[in-house]
């Protein structure tokens, strides 16, 4: 591109564009709550309803993009909550997680306002490896248009990872029954209790599609000495948990290692005290900051009596004449080389031995695929892994498609769900004869304006500096003794109502009309975080350094417009924005407007033209 003579001849590089608000991913992306959803479910606006006491319509909401409301509610990895604008203005999010429990504790009966089973069958027949919620969400969406789905699982009950290495005292079964039995409700041909053995086998039958959403079953190893000798009690910990859900395991021993720092190692630590643990570890290689256990999860075991010990690397399982004894660790450091990589090194102290009468393993979970043959035009790579296509789930074997853990290795139940949602789209999408990427139906889009009056707005743009609100738990007296209560108590109505206060309406857009603005410069006299200026344009690393104030975020994007008769260009800081509408209560010319952003992601009932019920 050639470059701008300057007055003198100097050449100068050419100023920031204008932002193109008709691309549905800048609005979307300032929501950032959705944007970070792998799901994109709209959470301000079902935030909005809870905060009017429409429980119901907010689940709905949750329903059509997340499916499994309830669930989520209690388990979700909560993606939405570090990119929440309020984590910005205070030091605690929104506890959008534990709103959307809010709207499934308190929804009336949506049987009514869900989509029925289709009444004609259009002929096509796709196999479901897996009961878990990526094949339970094809199911959804695929089942009303008309498509026989046939679901397979080795349990002998639909839910999968949801039910075999969730705890019941997360995860009441209650809870996770209702919601499976909605999509169940649709009519599925179920074959539980069947292991699939052969994809060769079953591509041989008369599928038109197949998908895999079989998890990453298989929970791996730590062979160190005394591994075998020691076997009777030592275990794999999402095997141990699946004993215990489904009442094969009901004790332990009295002092229990657990190894490993996930969320699985958690679940381990917890569920072993109300087996009858009275001294429970929780023993990590890794500091206590790094530990890939969401912060939440390591609260409620440390609630619950239970330390974590870190920076040691279990080096021996002891034993005598075949009885565990313990196991020993050596003590480490973290250091860092030039490139900030961290590499944990011996600190030279004594070894340090941990007696136990039971160790559960829960270093990490890896995908078993022995039964996808190598023959089938499937490829996997250099990890063992198929090679999926990161948008249509798309195997390199065209009538195979991946979702959830199994695809690209253990995640949470939201990103299955956002798998199961577009490998639905590509399996309608081919079976109607299209291209799975190239005629991808775009997502539905809409910005309307909330003005009601001159300085009235249609939402709630007060800002309030609550912090938040703390989820009320059973005492430990009662939750310790009964694998199946369940801690979390969840917020009632009025606490409900005071958290949603402090969402700050992201999805209402500060959307801004050159034409009509006369640069009198109100909105930046009156905008209480500095966010707009009006000033020459250059471009974007420069013009980020001479705004009101600066905007280091890189992240976050600048709203420019330029068509002002001044020549200057209008910049707005979509970081720091507080969506509070004082700009456009103050313009005088109507320039600034609030405008809702509604964004919902296309479904499989779009490349057919249909919209469920539910909607």
């Amino acid at each position: 591109m050639a470059l701008d003579l300057a007055e003198g001849g100097t050449a100068q590089a050419p100023g920031m564009k204008p932002t193109d608000v008709r691309n549905p991913d800048y609005f979307h992306k300032v929501v950032d709550c959705q944007w970070a959803c792998p799901a994109h479910t709209p959470v301000p606006e079902y935030i909005r309803y809870i905060a009017a006491g429409r429980y119901t319509d907010a689940y709905m909401i949750n329903w059509w993009s997340n499916v499994f409301p309830g669930i989520l509610g209690r388990t979700c990895d909560r993606p939405c909550e570090p990119a929440c604008r309020r984590g910005r203005v205070e030091k605690e999010p929104v506890a959008i997680c534990r709103l959307k429990r809010v709207a499934a504790d308190n929804k009336d009966d949506v049987r009514e306002r869900l989509p029925r089973p289709a009444a004609v069958k259009n002929g096509k027949r796709i196999a479901l490896i897996g009961a878990g919620p990526a094949s339970l969400t094809v199911a959804r969406d695929l089942l009303p248009l008309g498509y026989h789905c046939v679901l397979y699982d080795a349990d002998p009950h639909a839910g999968g990872m949801m039910r075999t290495q969730i705890p019941k005292f997360r995860l009441p079964e209650r809870v996770l029954d209702e919601e499976c039995q909605y999509i169940l409700d649709l009519q599925p041909e179920l074959r539980l209790g069947t292991r699939i053995d052969s994809l060769k086998t079953l591509l041989a039958e008369d599928y038109d599609a197949i998908f895999v959403g079989s998890g990453a079953p298989r929970g791996r190893e730590l062979p160190i000495p005394g591994r075998e000798e020691a076997k009777e009690h030592i275990h794999i910990g999402i095997d141990w948990l699946s004993s215990v859900s489904f009442g094969h395991i009901d004790k332990i021993g009295k002092r229990v290692i657990v190894l490993g720092g996930g969320n699985t190692a958690m679940d381990c630590c917890r569920t072993s005290r109300r087996l009858g643990g009275d001294e429970v570890k929780v023993i990590v290689r890794s500091g206590f900051e790094e530990m890939k256990a969401s912060p939440w999860e390591k609260e409620d075991a440390m609630r619950e009596g239970i330390p974590i010990l870190n920076f040691l690397v279990p080096k021996e399982f002891t034993h005598v004449n075949g009885k565990l004894t313990g196991v020993l660790f050596e003590k480490v450091k973290a250091e860092y080389d030039a490139k900030g990589r961290r590499n944990l090194v011996p600190t030279g102290e004594p070894d340090q031995h941990i007696a136990c009468d039971d160790v559960l393993v829960a270093v990490g979970q890896e995908n078993a695929f022995p039964w996808i043959e190598r023959d089938i035009g499937l490829e996997f790579d250099k990890w063992d892994m198929p090679k999926v296509d990161e948008l249509t789930m798309q195997s390199t074997n065209p009538r195979v498609f991946f979702g959830g853990d199994s695809a690209f290795g253990p995640k949470n139940i939201i990103w299955a769900v956002a798998h199961g949602h577009e490998a639905a789209v590509s399996i309608a999408l081919m079976l109607d004869g299209k291209d799975v990427k190239a005629d991808r139906p775009p997502p539905h889009v809409n910005l309307l304006s909330q003005k009601m009056g001159i300085h009235e707005w249609s939402y709630d743009n007060d800002i309030s500096l609550d912090l938040r609100f703390k989820v009320p738990h059973a005492p430990n007296e009662l939750t310790l003794r009964d694998v199946k209560v369940e801690v979390e108590l969840g917020f009632d109505r009025e606490l409900a109502f005071k958290e949603a206060q402090r969402c700050l309406n992201c999805d209402v857009q500060t959307v801004f009309d050159d034409k009509l603005c006369i640069e009198c410069d109100a909105c930046v006299d009156i905008c209480p975080m500095d966010c707009i200026t009006f000033t020459q344009n250059d471009p974007e690393p420069v013009l980020r350094t001479h705004l009101t104030a600066p905007a280091p975020n890189l992240t976050q994007d600048l709203y420019l417009a330029d068509g002002l008769k001044t020549g200057r260009v209008m910049v707005k800081d979509e970081d720091v924005c507080l969506h509070c509408g004082l700009c456009a209560e103050r313009c005088p010319t109507g320039a600034w407007d609030m405008k809702q952003f509604w964004f919902d992601t296309a479904k499989a009932n779009d490349v057919c033209g249909l919209r469920m019920a539910a909607e």
